[in-house]
């Protein structure tokens, strides 16, 4: 039977979260169920429930940056056992079949997309998903990771299920290391993210800000230099000189002073999703040294695996705050203020408590 579920959701755009009750699947054979103990704030979930990317299906209950524990498996379930510490990011289905699918790439999914974890279409109980500003969740286990950090670190784990993964896919896939300049472009949840990232491939990392009082912050992240992009003469001074700049900003700005930075061949990767689109930068500026601009969302579910592994081998976790589930509307009022180092997670206790 359906199981029932504690959540907080918004009923409209206008509407501030509150308690909302629901139903997760029964168990299929390939599931997973989940007993939520931390989930991330993402911006992203910001930006559903106030509908400002259009589409929400409301009611709408956000988060995609979920760690919790496994209560029960499905009969076909190899890979995990009940107690086993899990993580659920932003995608729980894709069509399983394309080339992209085959490849592990699900996020690139061909024919159907991707399933997101809130706010996609559900293929077993129709309507839409529901994420993880919930009790628990139950997800196909090809979309459930592994955790191995210590479980005192749970909580600083729960934001690499998108803010980790976001950041280290493009740093792969443009093999930031050992012998590269890598640019990261704002300090926030998914710069701070960016930065420690860079500086454990072995890269040497130029952190951009607007704001000199993050300097000492992004130095103690890793950053080996920090640039207060609004100083004409220190963005001079690093011309033609970036292999690759990761620009993590999600506020639409002038992307010419980072592009006339990449030398020959370099690459700028946008992760970040603004409300509106960016100016559209100078063509002289992509033409001369054969620049280019990309962008890249999360990564698939082997290389979300590989993130975790690669974090927990290290010791890498975020900046975080923890808040109660009760306080989500002042975390998203803070939040737009860029008044948070560096997310926001939320105890589940709090919901489960209430």
């Amino acid at each position: 039977m359906p199981s029932p579920a504690k959540a907080y959701a918004a009923q409209s755009a206008t509407a501030p979260l509150a308690p909302f009750s629901f139903a997760r699947r029964d168990l299929l054979p390939d599931d997973v169920s989940i007993d939520i103990l931390y989930c991330g704030v993402c911006h992203s979930d910001l930006h559903t429930v106030r509908g400002e990317w259009g589409g929400t299906l409301y009611p709408s209950v956000p988060g995609h940056e979920i760690v919790g524990r496994v209560t029960a498996v499905g009969g076909d379930v190899t890979r995990f056992a009940v107690g086993d510490l899990v993580g659920v990011g932003c995608m729980v289905d894709s069509c399983g079949h394309c080339p992209s699918c085959h490849a592990g790439e699900e996020q690139f999914c061909e024919t159907t997309g991707f399933v997101g974890t809130y706010n996609g279409e559900d293929k077993v109980l129709g309507g839409h998903t529901f994420g993880g500003y919930s009790d628990h969740i139950v997800v196909k286990d090809v979309f459930v990771a592994r955790i191995r950090h210590d479980e005192k670190d749970l909580a600083a784990v729960a934001p690499l299920l998108c803010a980790g993964i976001t950041t280290y896919s493009p740093l792969r896939h443009w093999n930031a290391g050992p012998g590269k300049k890598v640019g990261v472009v704002g300090i926030g949840g998914l710069g701070h993210m960016g930065i420690k990232l860079a500086a454990a491939m072995g890269a040497h990392v130029v952190a951009f800000t607007t704001s000199p009082d993050k300097i000492e912050d992004a130095k103690k992240l890793g950053a080996h230099e920090v640039v207060v992009s609004r100083d004409p003469e220190a963005m001079a001074a690093h011309a033609n000189s970036f292999d690759f700049i990761l620009n993590t900003v999600a506020v639409a700005h002038d992307l010419n002073a980072f592009l006339v930075l990449l030398r020959r061949d370099g690459t700028m990767t946008l992760v970040g999703a603004p409300e509106h689109p960016h100016p559209s930068p100078d063509i002289f500026n992509l033409l001369l040294n054969r620049r280019a601009i990309a962008g890249s969302p999360i990564g698939g579910m082997v290389e979300t695996q590989e993130m975790l592994d690669f974090c927990a081998e290290r010791g890498i976790t975020a900046d975080i705050e923890r808040i109660r589930m009760q306080d989500i509307e002042t975390a998203y009022a803070r939040m737009t203020k860029s008044d948070v180092k560096y997310r926001f997670v939320i105890d589940m206790a709090s919901l489960k408590g209430a």
